[in-house]
């Protein structure tokens, strides 16, 4: 009997009328499972609260979503933010360290948007936090427009670095890609490498070098139309991959 992996996508903590909810984007939950063929299960931000060991026993991947909330800058040493930046600190003490624990834990990871700035200020890199004033770079904000196919549109392309993931998974040596960002990396961590760099030489996609399995991370939405574009859905896949071979792994025990 073959299973299907149980893939873990980080929540949210929102305010909604009176009360906090944990929340993830519908389009990551449906990607999960129409991409990467995985069953998506929710976990909340609950920080201290978390057993890290024990959650990860039991899952095949961990998805890392994107996320209106940028990771507070005391996580990377940076400047404070701006007046009325959103914040998710229960978010930020709960992703951390479990992204770390399932890195060594040899779990599929991938991370998107947020979840990619994760991956880097996880294991000691840093942020950019407004990419768009910076000298020479790009304006990585998505388009000012309430027609989600226009702010998800095909913003800029990137480049595939020799010698990686995505060279191994025969992704195009260019391709076009969304942009919704304002923040980006700075400093790429110890141990990450560029998967893929923007023109303006922004890194768009890493990996993790001491990984023993699947741990990719890019700053682009591929979730958003992923069966219809060709490169972002050979990502999931590959995510998938990884996590059914975690949970061969897993139920043979």
């Amino acid at each position: 009997m073959a299973f299907k992996p149980l893939i873990g996508v980080t929540a949210c903590v929102k305010q909604i009328g009176l009360h906090p909810y944990h929340v993830s984007g519908d389009k990551y939950l449906r990607a999960v499972s129409v991409a990467a063929l995985g069953l998506p299960v929710v976990i909340p931000s609950l920080g201290d609260l978390t057993e890290i060991d024990d959650l990860l026993a039991q899952l095949d991947g961990l998805l890392l979503t994107g996320s209106p909330s940028n990771v507070e800058p005391f996580h990377y040493q940076g400047p404070d933010s701006a007046p009325g930046t959103d914040h998710d600190p229960q978010r930020d003490a709960t992703t951390l360290p479990l992204l770390r624990a399932a890195i060594a834990a040899g779990v599929p990871v991938l991370g998107i948007c947020r979840g990619f700035q994760e991956m880097n200020v996880a294991f000691g890199g840093s942020l950019h936090q407004k990419v768009h004033e910076l000298p020479g770079m790009l304006d990585h904000r998505e388009a000012n427009h309430p027609d989600l196919a226009v702010q998800y549109a095909p913003a800029h392309a990137v480049n595939v670095q020799p010698g990686g993931v995505f060279e191994a998974l025969d992704l195009p040596q260019v391709f076009q890609v969304n942009s919704i960002h304002s923040q980006g990396i700075d400093r790429l961590a110890p141990g990450l490498r560029a998967e893929a760099i923007a023109p303006d030489g922004l890194i768009e996609a890493i990996s993790i070098e001491h990984s023993p399995t699947f741990a990719v991370g890019v700053q682009w939405h591929p979730e958003w139309q992923v069966l219809s574009n060709p490169p972002y859905l050979s990502i999931f896949q590959a995510f998938g991959d990884a996590c059914r071979r975690r949970a061969a792994l897993r139920n043979k025990r």
